[in-house]
């Protein structure tokens, strides 16, 4: 399965760290972002898990639920989380998957079809796709996607901020530049025309060429 920006993110059953969920009925009204890796205890992925339960009040903030996953036992889950908390100061405050037939993995393409169903006899080198991030709107679609190698750690303060960007440009019809950071400037998207534009911005914008006009960031 091949999945795309605006498709609908598949849903499951699945066994967490938090009991049994189904993924759509666990996101509810909120935005959530589902973070994967390869393996439990693996170096990497330790220095990621700590470093998103520090961040996660900045993304309850932000109306979001963040989930991870890992094709190992929940079980497992358990005693990793401990080292995650010693080694990074912080304890794991969000739900893990636990994915052992593979079913999440090979649902949203981190893993071919032919991978097999079960976690048993398999090394992080086998999942080594298996380092995504999905971030999922209210309605269930897929709004952004970032895959990662094994050996780089992920930002996932450019992640927070790729939310922000995404929260945005869907509730006011706008675009975000390079580099864009929360309360900067934006741009007014070509399919918006300067009639509309002038209704919805009575302050006026800067013209840099006609396709590229730039407003500051809309607020409520």
């Amino acid at each position: 399965m091949t999945l795309r920006i605006n498709a609908e993110a598949p849903n499951f059953t699945a066994e967490t760290t938090e009991g049994k969920i189904n993924f759509h009925e666990w996101i509810g009204d909120s935005w959530a972002i589902l973070f994967s890796h390869p393996k439990d205890f693996t170096p990497v992925c330790t220095t990621e898990l700590g470093y998103m339960a520090g961040l996660k009040p900045e993304f309850d903030k932000r109306n979001t639920k963040i989930i991870g996953l890992s094709i190992d036992p929940v079980a497992n889950h358990a005693k990793w989380a401990a080292d995650i908390e010693e080694t990074q100061g912080h304890a794991v405050n969000y739900p893990m998957i636990g994915d052992t037939d593979l079913n999440v993995a090979t649902l949203y393409d981190m893993l071919p079809e032919g991978a097999g169903t079960t976690s048993e006899g398999r090394t992080a080198a086998d999942n080594a796709t298996v380092r995504a991030v999905f971030i999922i709107g209210p309605d269930k679609k897929i709004k952004a996607m970032l895959v990662y190698p094994m050996s780089t750690g992920r930002n996932f303060d450019e992640v927070l901020r790729l939310l922000e960007s995404c929260q945005l440009t869907l509730k006011y019809t706008v675009a975000t530049p390079v580099n864009w950071r929360p309360g900067e400037d934006v741009i007014i998207p070509p399919a918006v025309s300067n009639e509309a534009a002038a209704a919805k911005y009575p302050g006026g914008w800067k013209t840099v060429k006609p396709y590229l006009r730039v407003v500051a960031q809309p607020k409520d």
